[in-house]
């Protein structure tokens, strides 16, 4: 395990050293795992790798390693199942872009997938992504067992569906045509926990899954991850509340033009930002089980609580 420097500024660099590094290495793997653009097909195919090879910081591919390393679990199999969680999140992106959900232009700063092609084309590249992810975690590299497999294929579609993110898209279309002050903390946390936590408890527990880790280490593994993409989420609602649109690469100020209830609207700038703090001091506590092989991981958090995109 890496061990980091003393002191949070000299941590977080050293994180972002190593998120880098995951990144390039995710982005090889996808380049020959993804269909190649020619035949046919290959404007499918060229919306695929657009979306899923594009800039992006991997951070959730990072964690299904930096997590699974915690658990011994094989590098091999840590790679792909990150390359699997980073086509599910690429076509969770083109559909939440898309004009009929969030209707949004710009990603990553970048044209979204139904812009730089067109809907029905970014419609297709979404769904052939996800099942991309499935082929990815089902192959005997990804887990020689059969019943990881299955395990693994099983929480994917739970984290994905109806009982995750699709199930937190809807209630976050929901919301926003409820309008500010017709809805409460419980239903955003909800919300969020499934939109955008459920993938990255997925990210954090992929390699224990893999494993077959025992229930301790499982209950902390969901533990950090439950906090932290809470605290993803309202560091996301802050970004857009007071972001630089250069640095976010994203529209922001929608929130607030929309009239949508987020953490912001009802905790205040101050007090959002005062309970991202208290997850980030939360998730880092989860973490204590695994001692100093932590160290990375924690230095996540304090990156995630300070990002400025």
């Amino acid at each position: 395990m890496r061990r980091l420097a003393r002191g949070c500024a000299d941590a977080v660099t050293e994180f972002k050293t190593a998120l880098a590094e995951t990144a390039d290495r995710v982005t090889v793997a996808l380049d020959a795992l993804l269909p190649r653009a020619d035949g046919p097909e290959k404007r499918l195919n060229s919306a695929m790798r657009y979306a899923a090879l594009g800039p992006g910081k991997r951070l959730r591919p990072f964690l299904t390693i930096e997590c699974g390393r915690l658990v011994d679990a094989d590098e091999r199999a840590l790679l792909r199942a990150a390359c699997a969680v980073e086509c599910i999140h690429a076509y969770s992106l083109i559909h939440d872009d898309l004009p009929s959900m969030d209707n949004d232009d710009l990603r990553r700063g970048r044209p979204t997938v139904h812009i730089a092609y067109d809907e029905a084309t970014a419609i297709l590249a979404g769904d052939a992504l996800q099942t991309q992810a499935f082929e990815i975690i089902c192959d005997e590299e990804t887990s020689a067992s059969p019943s990881a497999a299955m395990n693994l294929a099983r929480r994917l579609a739970d984290v994905a569906g109806a009982r995750g993110m699709v199930g937190g898209q809807m209630l976050d279309m929901a919301i926003e045509a409820a309008g500010e002050g017709e809805v409460d903390i419980g239903l955003i946390t909800r919300c969020q926990r499934m939109k955008t936590g459920a993938l990255i408890a997925f990210s954090a527990e992929a390699g224990a899954i893999i494993v077959n880790a025992e229930r301790e280490v499982r209950t902390a593994l969901e533990g950090f991850a439950h906090d932290l993409g809470l605290c993803f989420q309202i560091v996301d609602d802050l970004l857009d509340a007071e972001g630089d649109e250069n640095l976010t690469g994203k529209r922001t100020h929608k929130d607030a033009d929309q009239g949508k209830t987020t953490f912001v609207s009802i905790l205040g700038v101050e007090g959002a930002r005062e309970h991202a703090r208290h997850l980030a001091v939360q998730a880092k506590e989860h973490l204590n089980v695994f001692g100093d092989d932590a160290e990375l991981l924690k230095a996540c958090v304090d990156y995630i609580l300070e990002r400025q995109s």
